[in-house]
């Protein structure tokens, strides 16, 4: 626990057997309380390699939901295991573990209810070797989502993640898409509701076991994320309405 509060880390998973081992040594368990893993219906051993590793909540979808879908199952058992503060890592090793301590600190001194690992801090992306092409949209999606929003993120696509209770007691999870453009429309009711975030310097790893979006998945992705920041805008100036903000 941390100051009282519950800790529960979230891994969506899917094919992750090669590198959740590595991710779950290194997650901090005199801060951590509890893990819950959500197999997407992955092809591989993820969730026996997860019993096998003592993680007690280790849930498999039959059929496979979708990353969003994923999240949404994953964030309804931390909150039905009574957590205060809930960290999506990715249990494929893009995201250290190591950043755990400093992420559940913000939230839990109360300084934000929502911390953001960014890659785009420190050029951790680069040199954690993202793709140029996934730098570059990164980096003008992000231009235009913050005027859109009216907010200053360095960036809107990492996923490593951390939440209060409230946060996610307090925005509609369940009308966010289940795929890829979950992360964005999520964001965007964290702010329609008036949550703060913060950022932490985040390092990244690409690499072959690393999970990642494929080029025509990825200008799908991107004009998701551009059509969710007008919606946003449009809502905000009460030209519109939209099942996200309510």
């Amino acid at each position: 626990m941390f100051n009282g509060k519950k800790v529960i880390v979230v891994l969506p998973a899917y094919n992750a057997e090669k590198t959740l081992e590595q991710t779950y040594r290194e997650i901090p368990f005199d801060l951590v309380d509890d893990v819950v893993l959500v197999d997407d219906a992955s092809r591989d051993n993820t969730v026996g390699l997860a019993k096998s590793l003592g993680i007690r909540h280790a849930i498999r979808h039959e059929q496979n939901k979708g990353y969003g879908g994923n999240q949404k199952t994953c964030y309804r058992k931390a909150l039905e295991l009574g957590a205060d503060i809930v960290v999506m890592l990715h249990p494929d090793y893009q995201y250290t573990p190591k950043l755990l301590p400093a992420m559940i600190s913000v939230i839990g001194n109360d300084v934000y209810p929502v911390v953001f690992g960014s890659r785009i801090l420190g050029n951790g992306a680069l040199q954690g070797g993202m793709p140029i092409y996934k730098y570059v949209a990164n980096r003008l999606l992000t231009l235009i989502q913050n005027i859109l929003l009216g907010e200053k993120l360095s960036e809107y696509h990492t996923g490593y993640r951390a939440f209060n209770r409230e946060v996610l007691e307090g925005i509609d999870l369940e009308a966010c898409h289940d795929d890829f453009i979950f992360d964005n429309e999520m964001v965007s009711q964290i702010f329609y509701n008036g949550f703060r975030i913060a950022e932490v310097t985040c390092p990244t790893k690409y690499f072959d076991e690393a999970s990642s979006i494929n080029f025509r998945r990825s200008v799908t992705y991107g004009l998701g994320c551009l059509r969710v920041s007008i919606v946003y805008r449009l809502c905000k100036w009460g030209l519109m309405r939209s099942r996200l903000y309510r």
